[in-house]
């Protein structure tokens, strides 16, 4: 969406309005990390590091949440402590007009903030994996909303493959019937979140951030309508032991089905479970495929 066709509703800060204007990178970053993601203080130290790692890399860091049912593209380090201190809602896109006439606050997932950065003119968004299609999705239907709002969103994605507590095979035939590109930066296995590979292939591979700056164009220049996933992988020495990850997912699906959980319920107590269960090993890995990620956004979006 061109940057002066923003909607009354969304407030982008001076600093992303100036660097939009003159045509400086920009990356988004969804907030859900920060207010649910990580523990309390290290929450906000996290948020400022991914901050400082957009400027880095030469772009211009765009942490996107909801505050009084204001939309902001942009946080102030005010505003980004209040999603780390506050008790915040969790907010897709489906939320988003509720919030906005409730006046209520809440950190964006990455639908949501796929949605409000796309529409504020940004093109490249970071985070930490995507939702996908949940295990035993015959019984449960149930989908993330990602998927559905991607489709329909074009703004490049860079994440480590979505949450290796889905069904990844699934995922990746519904990112495919949903038209939905995915590009593996640097690799030619999908990336598993936690773990650097989740042993599925991808079609298509780029080595630099100049490559897939290049698909992006492209992407634009046939007006496509759905989102680009650039598939960067948590670095090897980084993930998650793929042994202990195997068997702790193994017993928290266990537990969840156990406890009768379903639903929004489940992923965060998988994602509980395994931070509890791997001595905070996956929430470490967790944040290093976070940082990889800011880092790599910034390059495309420099090179862009």
């Amino acid at each position: 969406m061109p940057f002066d066709d923003v909607p009354d509703a969304i407030k982008v800060s001076e600093e992303v309005r100036t660097a939009l204007g003159e045509g400086r990178p920009v990356v988004a970053l969804e907030s859900t990390i920060i207010s649910h993601g990580l523990p309390r203080p290290r929450n906000l130290r996290v948020a400022a590091e991914l901050e400082q790692l957009v400027r880095a890399g030469g772009a211009v860091p765009a942490t996107v949440a909801v505050l009084d049912g204001r939309p902001l593209v942009g946080l102030d380090k005010g505003q980004l402590e209040r999603v780390a201190n506050e008790e915040v809602r969790k907010l897709g896109h489906r939320d988003l007009p509720m919030a906005v006439a409730t006046g209520a606050s809440g950190a964006t997932t990455v639908s949501g903030t796929a949605f409000l950065a796309e529409r504020a003119g940004l093109r490249v968004f970071a985070t930490g994996a995507l939702g996908g299609v949940h295990r035993q999705w015959c019984e449960t239907q149930d989908e993330s909303a990602d998927l559905r709002l991607l489709a329909r969103t074009p703004i490049a994605v860079v994440c480590a493959g979505v949450k290796s507590i889905l069904d990844v095979p699934a995922t990746l035939q519904r990112l495919e019937t949903l038209g939905i590109g995915v590009l593996g930066y640097g690799t030619e296995h999908f990336p598993g979140f936690y773990l650097s590979s989740s042993g599925r292939p991808v079609d298509w591979t780029v080595r630099t951030p100049k490559e897939a700056a290049d698909v992006l164009r492209a992407h634009r220049s046939l007006a496509l309508k759905s989102a680009l996933i650039v598939a960067n992988p948590v670095p090897e020495a980084e993930q998650l032991d793929p042994r202990l990850h195997d068997e702790v997912l193994a017993a928290a699906l266990a537990a969840c089905r156990s406890a009768g959980i379903t639903g929004q319920a489940v992923t965060p107590f998988l994602l509980r479970y395994l931070v509890e269960h791997t001595d905070g090993a996956s929430l470490e890995a967790n944040v290093a495929a976070v940082r990889a990620n800011v880092r790599l956004a910034a390059d495309i979006a420099a090179a862009l």
